[in-house]
């Protein structure tokens, strides 16, 4: 606990500093931690454990059906299913661009991908696998996982720490670059609409660069309180306060409804919107959110002018080839 609550500490100061001023475009490649290198072994490693629906308990289940790269990286959904059909109470955060955050999962509990993903598949509402020593020993039992396994860490190799070092590495390749924002911010001026560049001086004009700042408008790494302002008409129709957010992690009282800042990248294919998805319409989420973090009342217009910039923000999705999973002839977990 003592180690989340340093970090949020530390990522409040990047609070303080004003960014309204520059507008920055999205990176074509992640920075992967030095004990994690970045290989083409790895990622594809990665991709077939990402895919694999054997991680879960009921062989239904795999990373992909939540944070689905053939749609905006996550599912759709207000809530995401789990295993045996179970829901939790939070959406799943979008996959792409994830390699941008400086924490990971709604309430930031991650300090990084391989983090996050040990998480999911032992969680007995999303993967519900017992423990990671299961999973191992499942692997275990399917030789092409040996082989890919071998190609991408040596001998003897299939372990915990390999699996979600593979996963992340998969992950940091999943980079939506080239939206019309980042050709407009790198020089062609005919990248973004009128409209749309009335949306974005009206986003700076406002604050909302204030926490959504950053190549990927998401901070980076910043907590925010959500929502700051209390209104009794939106507490009673969305609920944001029900789940306590951070606190949930670290039960100290100051972390009540602190949540990490949500990328705005490809926020027009991620609906529904906010934690608990609540929110259908990329319309209502901005009024919504003027309202309870910055107590505006904005106009049509104004809502209109913003959602048009938020759709300059979806980039160029890299083509998905689905891998080949190594199949368990004649036999199965289930």
């Amino acid at each position: 606990m003592f180690k989340i609550r340093t970090l949020v500490t530390a990522l409040a100061l990047v609070s303080s500093i004003s960014v309204a001023s520059a507008w920055e475009t999205l990176p074509s490649t992640a920075p992967a931690p030095a004990d994690n290198p970045t290989t083409a072994e790895k990622v594809e490693l990665g991709k077939m454990l990402y895919h694999d629906p054997r991680l879960s308990s009921t062989g239904t289940v795999s990373c992909a059906s939540c944070h689905n790269t053939m749609l905006g990286g996550d599912d759709n959904r207000p809530n995401s299913m789990g295993v045996n059909g179970q829901t939790g109470g939070r959406g799943a955060p979008t996959v792409w661009n994830s390699a941008f955050n400086a924490v990971q999962f709604w309430d930031g509990r991650a300090p990084s991908l391989e983090a996050q993903a040990a998480g999911p598949v032992t969680n007995p509402i999303e993967m519900g696998m017992k423990s990671w020593d299961d999973v191992v020993d499942r692997l275990k039992s399917i030789h092409g996982y040996h082989v890919a396994f071998e190609k991408a860490f040596g001998g003897d190799a299939i372990t915990k720490d390999n699996a979600t070092k593979a996963i992340a590495a998969y992950e940091r390749t999943l980079i939506t670059p080239n939206s019309p924002y980042d050709k407009y911010v790198s020089g062609d001026k005919s990248a973004l609409t009128d409209q749309q560049v009335r949306g974005m001086n009206k986003v700076a004009e406002l604050g909302c660069t204030g926490c959504h700042s950053g190549p990927a408008f998401n901070g980076p790494g910043m907590f925010q309180k959500f929502p700051i302002h209390s209104n009794a008409f939106y507490a009673a129709k969305y609920h944001f306060k029900n789940d306590k957010g951070l606190a949930e992690v670290t039960k100290n009282a100051d972390d009540e409804n602190m949540w990490k800042v949500p990328t705005l990248r490809n926020i027009a294919v991620t609906a529904p919107y906010f934690h608990n998805g609540i929110v259908k319409t990329l319309e209502e989420a901005v009024t919504v959110m003027a309202k309870v973090q910055l107590d505006k009342d904005l106009s049509k217009e104004e809502v209109a002018d913003i959602v048009a910039f938020l759709n300059g923000l979806t980039g160029e999705f890299p083509k998905q080839a689905m891998p080949t999973l190594p199949p368990t002839p004649g036999t199965t977990f289930n």
